[in-house]
């Protein structure tokens, strides 16, 4: 895609490798929460779509896709060893259920799935060595005293 020579808002018909049709390709360029920039490039087999509205339809699509990348991540909906229909039911209102519980958190505590699992994951790994410490310093004491 650098290869291509599209400016801002312009649409362009190309030719894809193994695509026996046309797509169209949109380029645009916006600037991250950092103050950098960015290309994004977007593809669509429809011709009679602007640049803006190839836009449009794609900033409603992506909160869908990050809605299904966080339940299938921090609400574990790919995880189930279910193999009955029943079961594998309940396993997805139960993802479900923690996505909502998770949106929740997010409305509060100002912070996205990922931040809450990351903290939540470093408590715990500094939790489960503080009590490794704790046993291991137990074991010595008992080793002293036997001794």
């Amino acid at each position: 895609m650098r290869d291509l020579d599209i400016a801002e808002g312009q649409v362009r018909e190309v030719y894809i490798n193994g695509i026996d049709f046309p797509v169209y390709v949109s380029r645009h360029v916006f600037k991250n929460e950092d103050g950098s920039s960015g290309i994004l490039y977007l593809c669509s087999d429809d011709s009679s779509l602007t640049a803006n509205e190839t836009l449009a339809i794609y900033q409603k699509r992506w909160p869908v896709e990050e809605f299904h990348k966080s339940l299938k991540q921090n609400a574990s909906l790919g995880k189930s060893p279910a193999s009955t229909p029943a079961c594998q039911i309940k396993h997805i209102l139960c993802s479900f259920y923690g996505h909502i519980k998770l949106e929740k958190l997010k409305i509060i505590r100002k912070e996205n799935h990922f931040a809450m699992r990351t903290k939540m994951y470093i408590a715990a790994l500094k939790t489960s060595y503080e009590e490794l410490q704790r046993l291991r310093q137990q074991s010595e004491n008992f080793q002293n005293s036997a001794a």
